[in-house]
């Protein structure tokens, strides 16, 4: 059973790219892709927990913020000799002020410059005798009308509440609001409820720088809101968002798409009950990171491919190109071109190969020169032979006899001037003398055009005035050497083919000359013409490969060229019915014996 897949038909080079492919590249970019993938959720869940823990820090420190404060009213708030000097009524101001400064401005001095986070401590009461200044403030009816007095309810509650209000060296002006404010806790002092005669309101304001301070984080890299009890944002380090004296909604703040949402809630106390600090991030922002994994997992496998396919193309190519050559001297082997492989010794198995090739390969040519020398020499000496035996037919025949008969012929002709029939005669001798000569293979383009010359006058003297003729010899053609009797076969057929059978007779135009390194031999006839099938006929010689046997005229000719030229000549015939024959042949230039 065959296999359904057989690597023994797939080129080395394609192997070597699927080896490529399956045992590098895709295991490089899957285990990239997995490395990528568990870099990235790691470093967004990092990231993630990054923004969650700079949220709690925020919440821790504003609460520590928020419990200094808480500590000193509880201070200010349990102080018996405090609260002795705000219920006492004085009879002038220089008995208060006596005892503001004995007491009072001492403990108020003491506590601002420890607790950084605090920017102002006030206590407001209604006690018309004490002096309304360095920390004492009168709680008149206007500032019963301000919202984080209303937010401490009735007379007896005094619970710490955290507030935001107008900053207290920015309170009034014209009349107006100032828009700037600030966090402040808040607290009834009655705490000594019995003895109290006067309210008493105690306000400590924080310092909004070092609350700007808590909720600029830079590890949230987002927008942070401060969110009271009942979801009303309280601060936002957007300042678009927050409009003093104007609460707003968190809920009515739109998400923007794309971003990510966190919360952090305070822990249950009296003061921050329900309190709560959101961040908003975009994702662009948590996924930063994981962008530069990205690329840093991207270059990385960059590098990995590249040096991999360097490495992996040097060495295929140090397989395939060779073994290429290999292959490519091999065909030429296979066409008779014995060339060795001009390449440097190597160790390997394929350095091997060239290196036994190359030793084949001589071997084979010295074989083959071998076997063609003896086959030469054989066939030498049957043309030896051949020739003999040619010289003694000739010698029976004694051609001297028959030249000797046509010269008295010819001299009686011109005794009796018949001046045409002897030069007929002439020409007939020229002939024979030419075709009886065998020991001469080639002639020159001059000679050969002489015994065309010859036949055609004596064609003329047989056809008269049914037959013209025009031969045009190049002066740069008549010493190229070409074989003999190689063009006359194509004038006889135009004569005897292709004007004979004309009533009113025919032209026949032959021109010979050089175009380049070729001599080209053209000669056209306004004769009757050939069939198709005949011309094809012609075509076929030079298609065929036989051995020139007994075969006479122009397959003779054919022949005779394809042995001696091989496909380095040019045939071409074009014939119709009617009218005419042109033929054209074109062979290498030969002079002085060489071809050039």
């Amino acid at each position: 059973m065959k296999r359904l897949f057989n690597l023994n038909h797939i080129r080395l080079r394609n192997k070597m790219m699927i080896v490529y492919i399956l045992c590098v590249f895709l295991p490089v970019v899957l285990t990239n892709v997995v490395f990528y993938q568990v870099t990235s959720e790691n470093v967004k869940k990092q990231k993630m927990q990054d923004i969650s823990r700079a949220l709690e820090q925020m919440n821790n420190e504003f609460r520590a913020e928020i419990d200094d404060a808480v500590n000193v009213s509880s201070v200010f708030f349990t102080d018996n000799n405090l609260n002795e000097i705000l219920e006492a009524e004085y009879d002038n101001p220089a008995s208060y002020i006596e005892a503001y400064d004995s007491y009072f401005r001492r403990i108020l001095n003491s506590y601002t410059p420890v607790y950084t986070s605090v920017q102002n401590i006030k206590i407001y009461l209604d006690n018309p005798t004490l002096l309304h200044s360095g920390g004492i403030g009168y709680l008149s009816d206007e500032v019963k009308e301000l919202d984080w007095y209303k937010s401490l309810g009735d007379r007896s509650a005094n619970r710490p509440l955290l507030v935001k209000s107008p900053r207290e060296d920015l309170l009034v002006r014209d009349g107006e609001e100032n828009s700037l404010a600030a966090f402040s806790i808040v607290r009834r002092m009655n705490y000594f409820d019995s003895s109290n005669k006067w309210e008493k309101v105690l306000k400590i304001e924080l310092k909004m720088d070092s609350v700007r301070h808590i909720f600029a984080n830079l590890n949230v890299g987002g927008t942070v809101y401060l969110l009271n009890g009942q979801g009303t944002i309280e601060y936002a380090t957007d300042d678009t968002v927050e409009r003093p004296g104007k609460p707003v909604d968190y809920a009515s703040v739109d998400l923007p798409a794309g971003t990510l949402e966190f919360r952090t809630a305070f822990p249950v106390s009296s003061y921050l009950d329900g309190w709560q600090i959101v961040g908003r991030v975009s994702e662009d922002e948590v996924f930063r990171e994981v962008r530069r994994s990205r690329e840093f997992v991207i270059w990385l496998a960059a590098i990995n491919l590249l040096a991999s396919t360097s490495i992996i193309v040097w060495i295929s190519r140090s397989l395939t190109a060779r073994l290429g050559t290999i292959l490519k001297h091999m065909k030429r082997v296979k066409n008779q071109h014995f060339d060795t492989i001009p390449q440097e010794v190597t160790r390997d198995e394929i350095g091997q190969l060239t290196g036994e090739f190359n030793r084949m390969t001589l071997q084979i040519e010295s074989l083959i020169n071998d076997v063609y020398v003896a086959d030469i020499q054989k066939k030498s000496l049957e043309l030896e032979r051949q020739k003999a035996q040619l010289n003694a037919l000739q010698s029976q025949i004694n051609p001297h006899f028959l030249f000797n008969a046509l010269e008295t012929i010819r001299m009686r002709s011109v005794i009796k001037k018949e001046t045409e029939t002897a030069k007929i005669i002439q020409n007939m001798a020229k002939l024979f003398r030419s075709s009886l000569t065998w020991n001469k293979d080639k002639v020159t383009v001059n000679e050969e055009a002489d015994f065309i010359n010859c036949f055609l006058e004596i064609q003329k003297y047989r056809f008269g005035d049914r037959l013209n003729y025009e031969v045009s010899i190049r002066p740069d053609a008549g010493a190229c050497l070409i074989p003999k009797l190689v063009f006359l076969p194509f004038v006889e057929n135009a004569c005897m083919h292709g004007i004979e059978q004309l009533k009113q007779g025919g032209d026949v135009d032959l021109r010979i000359g050089r175009e380049g390194d070729f001599l080209v031999f053209a000669i056209r006839d306004n004769g009757i013409g050939m069939q198709a099938e005949q011309v094809r006929k012609f075509h076929r010689y030079m298609e065929k490969d036989e051995e020139l046997g007994e075969r006479i005229g122009v397959q003779n000719v054919i022949y005779r060229l394809k042995m001696i030229y091989g496909h380095r000549f040019r045939f071409d015939l074009e014939s119709e019915p009617g009218r005419g024959t042109s033929v054209q042949i074109a062979i290498p230039v030969e002079a002085g014996g060489h071809e050039l």
